[in-house]
């Protein structure tokens, strides 16, 4: 079910009709998969660099590839570029074995590589997105070329987690770089190479990306030929290039949905994202400092009717990170709707003091026709309670490079609509919360300084008896919904759309694209 301010989809394409589109596209091409594989939450259109990507995965995890990886369920860390691994019983000390691998250019992978390539995703000045989550390690040991060992200052259960985001990096290729100038060379996007079953090959600004099967691959060669990454301005566009049979996967939103679902032409693709979206609170801001105005801006919401109006129901009500039934506790505060109380809480704080009717800059990454929706909605509704908000969305590194700066300019993002991974593994929010996480150590994008909230967090990433570890994440639930750093709205479904002429194609609705287990060797096209 469509919101009243969406465009439809024929008339979106039709505006986007002038998108660039390489010759060879339209054409019958069976040893050739094109997606929009950027396209939607899980894409990063435009990034190659893998210690910067926040999301993207997806695309990434086709030419790079990490030690470990979560498999296609997203349920279990396997190994991927190491064959086997081991986890002391301190939680402190991790074993890797790694599988006879090639880089792109032939040479061998090695323990080398990989003590390099997290000494790089360690070092915050090569722009990586991981450092503040990798600085538990101590030590990274080589006793010979096959054998990775990590040791930790302290336990740590999400050291895992992070390491299917390392993707390793050839020493030989990248060490003559300087560490702060890595982030802006263009190596990324001109001759990169990993060690994945696909190849770079060609990078056409702003069009496409082109990789080439990877004949020496270990796990076999691939059945593709080539598969091709398309940009598109939106989801619309790459919807209507997916219907003309242009490409054969796409990222779609709810509301797209059932226009497919009953076509024999393609295949839906559905799963949870975990990924909680959120109002964030920018704490440097003195307009959010009573916890009595953060209240009112959840009961001004009437989140249910978002849900089933603009989401067709595809989402759930989230009351903190979490809407895992095991890490829910209970008498937890559910926010119903109810503008009556937050036109009184706001009275109480005295509101018209505080800011009144100036405007205050909601600034997001979310570009999609539904997510114009939502904030149109969450502006009319708190709009309703006397709170004034202005939506401002821009890309992911326009969005990045505000909320991350180490000296930000708080009137450009007074609340944020954004979104943060509360799963697989649970202790994934805490760069987005903890106190030691504000930038630019990590994403604690909202600067929010709640020393409760920072303990809980400490305490459950500390964890190591794994029957105690989902009463301590329900601390941390607590603590949010209490102090709510964050006014959290839902966790939604997320879609992925493939044309059925696709044989043994994995596409999991991961966060941030993943990664996981995909095996894109195996992908095929009928003829």
């Amino acid at each position: 079910m469509r919101g009243p301010f969406s465009l439809s989809v024929i008339a979106l394409a039709a505006m986007l009709s002038t998108t660039a589109i390489p010759a060879f596209v339209g054409q019958t091409q069976a040893a050739t998969l094109s997606g929009g594989f950027d396209v939607g939450p899980g894409g990063f259109q435009g990034n190659f660099n893998p210690l910067a990507a926040t999301a993207g995965f997806t695309w990434l995890s086709i030419y790079y590839e990490p030690l470990v990886i979560y498999d296609e369920k997203l349920q279990k860390v396997v190994g991927e570029l190491a064959s086997s691994y081991e986890v002391s019983p301190d939680q402190k000390t991790y074993t890797f074995k790694l599988a006879d691998a090639k880089w792109h250019d032939g040479q061998a992978f090695a323990a080398k590589d990989a003590k390099f390539t997290i000494g790089l995703a360690m070092n915050a000045k090569t722009g990586s997105v991981l450092a503040a989550r990798l600085q538990s390690i101590a030590s990274v040991e080589t006793p010979d070329e096959h054998t990775v060992i990590i040791k930790l200052s302290a336990p740590t259960g999400s050291l895992l987690d992070t390491m299917t985001k390392v993707m390793m990096l050839p020493e030989h290729a990248l060490s003559s770089i300087p560490a702060d100038q890595l982030a802006k060379s263009t190596w990324w996007s001109t001759t990169p190479i990993g060690t994945g079953p696909f190849k770079f090959t060609k990078y056409v600004s702003d069009q496409y990306v082109e990789l080439a099967a990877n004949t020496e691959y270990r796990g076999g060669k691939p059945a593709l030929e080539r598969v091709i990454n398309r940009y598109f301005a939106n989801p619309a566009a790459a919807i209507a290039a997916l219907r003309s049979g242009e490409i054969q996967f796409t990222y779609v939103d709810s509301n797209d949905v059932p226009t497919f679902k009953d076509d024999k032409n393609f295949k839906v693709i559905e799963g949870d994202s975990f990924v909680v979206n959120y109002l964030g609170f920018n704490q440097e801001s003195p307009i959010w400092k009573d916890v009595r105005v953060r209240k009112a801006v959840m009961y001004a919401l009437n989140r249910d009717a978002i849900i089933k109006s603009l989401y067709g129901g595809a989402a759930k009500p989230a009351n903190c990170a979490y809407v895992a039934e095991q890490l829910i506790p209970k008498g937890m505060d559910d926010y119903a709707y109810d503008p009556a109380k937050a036109k009184q809480l706001l009275t109480e704080a005295g509101w018209d003091q505080i800011n009144g009717s100036k405007p205050i800059t909601l600034l997001t990454y979310y570009t999609t026709p539904l997510a114009t929706n939502v904030l149109a909605a969450v502006q009319a509704m708190l709009a309703q309670v006397g709170i004034n908000v202005v939506p401002r969305a821009v890309d992911a590194p326009t969005y990045n490079s505000i909320v991350l700066n180490s000296k930000p300019d708080v009137a450009q993002f007074q609340m944020v609509y954004a979104g943060l991974q509360n799963g697989p593994d649970a202790g994934s929010i805490n760069v987005g919360l903890n106190e030691s996480q504000i930038p630019p150590a990590g994403a604690n994008v909202v600067r929010a300084r709640m020393p409760d909230l920072s303990a809980a967090l400490n305490a459950a990433l500390a964890e190591t008896d794994s029957s105690k570890r989902d009463g301590r994440y329900q601390d941390v639930c607590k603590v949010m919904n209490t102090e709510l750093p964050w006014a959290t709205l839902w966790v939604a479904k997320r879609y992925g759309i493939v044309s059925s002429k696709m044989k043994d194609f994995v596409w999991t609705p991961a966060p941030g694209g993943g990664p996981y287990q995909a095996d894109p060797q195996k992908w095929s096209i009928a003829e």
